[in-house]
């Protein structure tokens, strides 16, 4: 009976030296906790892909915005006076 009660007195030491990762098992201030949960919840691994793909599309859709885009030929349709269409750059008054 003594050596049962030995080994459990050694999975109890064990026990009570394991400490919770993190700040979790800190003693912290509910102020603390409420201003800063990302280091208190527990990682939601969905999530976070969910949140990088959409960080990259927007990211993808910004850069597609900047390549397509017409403004910077700085042109516009022009009508003459006999009714013609034609391209024309945009000029400053002041060049």
């Amino acid at each position: 009976m003594p050596s049962t009660e030995a080994g459990k007195g050694k999975e109890a030491s064990a026990e009570q030296g394991y400490r919770t990762p993190g700040l979790r098992s800190a003693t912290t201030t509910t102020l603390f906790r409420a201003v800063n949960p990302e280091l208190f919840i527990k990682p939601n691994k969905p999530m976070m892909a969910f949140g990088l793909v959409t960080i990259t599309l927007c990211v993808g859709y910004l850069g597609y915005l900047h390549a397509v885009k017409e403004n910077d030929q700085q042109l516009y349709e022009a009508v003459d006076g006999e009714g013609e269409r034609y391209m024309r750059r945009k000029t400053s008054k002041w060049d």
